[in-house]
């Protein structure tokens, strides 16, 4: 082989290495493009299951956190309802108690009683300090 077909022959070698790079390089970036068609499918796909979890989440919490509440509201609402049966009646039968006395004695006093509540209120409130007055005199002399 002489010079000239030696030549001929390197540049024929390294035309078709160019070509075989190229090709070469254009497989690799294809493959690195799938790759990052890949990647970035399974980010999205990660984004999109972390989302809906979330969501998920976040529904399931907000509907046990109305539960919690309804539930509490009908326990408040039972119980109000209980204490104003209760005060109801403790109050009817205070009232028929102080309309008993108020009838027994003399003079117009349960009719006074029953026109004007707020006189009943008032003699009661009186008798209460005045009876008060004396268990503090008596405590206050047996303890000191």
């Amino acid at each position: 082989m002489n010079d000239q077909q030696l030549e001929k022959k390197v540049g024929r070698d390294v035309g078709k290495a160019k070509k075989d790079l190229g090709t070469l390089v254009g497989d690799i970036a294809a493959r690195v493009n799938r790759y990052g068609v890949a990647v970035s499918d399974g980010t999205n796909d990660t984004k999109k299951g972390v989302t809906t979890w979330a969501k998920d989440s976040t529904s399931q919490v907000s509907e046990e956190l109305e539960k919690v509440t309804d539930d509490a509201k009908e326990s408040v609402a039972d119980a109000a309802s209980t204490v104003k049966k209760d005060v109801g009646h403790g109050l009817n039968q205070y009232n028929t108690k102080a309309q008993q006395v108020a009838d027994k004695i003399p003079g117009d006093f349960g009719r006074l009683a029953s026109t004007y509540p707020w006189v009943m209120v008032t003699v009661a409130l009186g008798f209460g300090f005045l009876f008060g007055s004396v268990l503090f005199g008596m405590a206050r002399k047996h303890t000191g």
